[in-house]
């Protein structure tokens, strides 16, 4: 199986090392050096991976026969490729790979349907779901423990616990435009009373 594992970046320097964005939970496994990549566009590798360091929370990269600042920038956008055992684990207990995650439907602990797992996104502070909904739209959910409190790869599912906001945002806005409509009304209706109360208190005046 073939796994997206970093899209290269822009060029770094004039030595021919490139930024990544990882898009794998063990870099130090799928893009250390000796590592040979697929890459698409198919026709810029493969590459093999030189060098790798990390930089300002970054990590660079460098190939073999990518010397300089230019045939570093060639190869901006383009996608690396590893081959993954399909039946391959992670060593963590609470591990898992993208391609295990993925199209997992999701559900609240209630059991209410959210969505399915389109997407894992790797940012630098932590992974979230990208989560296609029924009609269509899209949430993301981080991939915390304090959110995600089950994975069933048995039973395809992904089970979590959201705070408020995070999957009802709508549903907040709408109570939230109705609760400020209901106190218009009532501050309407309180209105109405206090005049008519002043007018019944100066009707007697008006007759004398």
């Amino acid at each position: 199986m073939q796994l997206v594992v970093a899209r290269i970046g822009r060029a770094h320097g004039i030595k021919g090392e490139v930024t990544v964005e990882v898009r794998t939970d063990e870099p130090e496994l799928r893009l250390a050096p000796g590592a040979v990549l697929a890459t698409d566009p198919a026709g810029t590798g493969p590459l093999t991976i030189a060098s790798g360091r990390v930089h300002s929370g970054r990590l660079l990269l460098r190939f073999e026969g990518v010397g300089d600042r230019t045939a570093a920038e060639a190869l901006r956008n383009t996608l690396l490729i590893a081959d993954v055992d399909p039946e391959e684990l992670p060593e963590g207990e609470d591990e898992y790979y993208d391609h295990q995650l993925i199209d997992l439907d999701v559900v609240t602990e209630d059991g209410t349907e959210v969505g399915r797992i389109t997407e894992i996104s790797h940012l630098p502070t932590q992974d979230l779901f990208i989560v296609e909904r029924p009609d269509g739209t899209e949430v993301m959910i981080p991939f915390v423990e304090e959110i995600v409190t089950g994975i069933d790869l048995e039973e395809q599912r992904a089970v979590i616990a959201p705070p408020p906001g995070l999957i009802d945002d709508r549903a907040e806005i709408a109570s939230s435009r109705d609760a400020a409509e209901d106190d218009a009304e009532d501050d309407a209706e309180d209105g109405s009373e206090d005049r008519a109360g002043d007018d019944a208190e100066a009707a007697p005046g008006d007759e004398s």
